[in-house]
């Protein structure tokens, strides 16, 4: 098996409270897609169960805008966005019906996984999130 890399790359311009949401949500369907990735329970010394955890790091860069959109049209990974048309939606209802008619959602951040070497291809030349 390919060894595999996670990366959320969120629009350079986000204020943090946004670029903290965009990466919640791009988590979430992330690890619902990837549960496989999950390490095992653990038990810390007071006996307390840790649920297990993503046993992949996760780099979060950033991109401007642009970068966002090619990012999400490009490689043969698993590619997951976060868009405008859903940052603004109220309910998912909303957001499907908005997502239909837009011909631009205009990308807030994006999520990737898959080979080592295509996501680092991809992203290699992004700064950390600073």
């Amino acid at each position: 098996m390919l060894p595999t890399k996670i990366a959320l790359v969120l629009r350079d311009d986000l204020p943090p409270n946004l670029a903290a949401n965009a990466a919640a949500v791009l988590g979430l369907t992330l690890g619902a897609r990837l549960a496989d990735l999950l390490g095992e329970d653990v038990k810390d010394a007071d006996g307390t169960l840790h649920p297990g955890l993503n046993t992949h790091p996760v780099p979060v860069l950033t991109a401007p805008a642009d970068r966002l959109k090619a990012l999400y049209r490009a490689g043969d990974v698993l590619r997951i966005g976060f868009t405008e048309v859903a940052r603004r939606a109220r309910t998912y209802g909303e957001y499907v019906e908005a997502l239909s008619a837009a011909t631009d959602p205009g990308f807030v951040a994006v999520a990737l996984y898959g080979p080592r070497a295509e996501v680092g291809r991809l992203t290699r030349d992004l700064p950390l999130m600073a």
